[in-house]
Parts: C-alpha cells; structure tokens; sequence
C-alpha cells in the first residue's frame, strides 16, 4: 500500500468516524502502510486545568488509541481494528501550555488475529516526547471494504 493521502476516504474515516473523534477535532496528518499520524489541536475546553492551560490526558490519551487504530487500518486493504485488546501509555511530561498534540503510530505486527502498535505523542519536538504508547488490537479479518480512493 502507498501513501494514503490524509484527505482520502479511508483516512477520513478514521478522523471523523466516531463522534468523540469529531468533539475533539482529531486531524489526519499522513497513512501509509502500517503508519499514521495524527494531531488535536490546542482548544481551551480540553485542558487539564485552566491553570496549566495543558491538554488533558485523556484527550490525549483517546488521540493515541484512535492514532494506533488508524495504523492498524493501514495495514491491509480490507483489515480494520474491531477493539483495542491493551493499550499501555507511559506519560512522561505534560503537553506545553496552549499547544496541540500530534501523534504517529507503527503497526510493527500482525497476525491473523491480532496487531501490534507503538506510538509516540510530542507537541514540539518528536525527540521530547510527552507519552509512547504500546498498544495490541484485535482482528476479526475483514470488516468492511475500505472506501474507494
């Protein structure tokens, strides 16, 4: 599978698909085989605290899953996620005051079953990370055809 651009059905789906993915105004930013990256925004209604002015965790948290998700779905033409099995995030500072979080996600494994995924979240620098993920998903082969481009 080649790039994917962020703009086609598939990778929209996968921004726009579920209503919290809309609320929190998730943005595709690439897929390709395997691969997918993710941003949310910077929004005053999804900070930790007024005071920290930081996006929540669980925001961020729900842009890591949905991130995984998304590059499971790039693996195969007609293989889409159908649960997230584990998901184990290792939250290593805050995001910075009034800044959007992007995340890129690898699914380095999959069998007939499952897919593996590792993830990365930053707001800055992709080398100062804010969280990684690890992450397994269950499979149940084909759940639908993907969207033609």
């Amino acid at each position: 599978m080649s790039d994917i651009p962020p703009d086609s059905p598939i990778a929209s789906r996968m921004a726009n698909a579920t209503p919290q993915a809309l609320a929190l105004g998730f943005e595709t930013l690439s897929m390709t085989a395997g691969r997918a990256s993710m941003k949310v925004p910077w929004r005053e209604d999804l900070v930790e605290t007024t005071d920290s002015r930081a996006l929540a965790s669980g925001v961020m948290t729900t842009l890591m899953d949905h991130c995984c998700g998304m590059a499971v779905a790039a693996i195969e033409e007609d293989r889409f996620p159908t649960a997230t099995l584990d998901l184990r995030i290792d939250f290593l500072r805050p995001a910075a005051p009034g800044a959007g979080v992007m995340v890129e996600a690898h699914c380095y494994k999959s069998t007939d079953s499952l897919a593996f995924v590792r993830a990365t979240a930053w707001d800055d620098r992709p080398q100062d990370p804010i969280a990684t993920v690890q992450a397994a998903f269950v499979l149940n082969g084909p759940q639908s055809a993907r969207p033609a481009s």
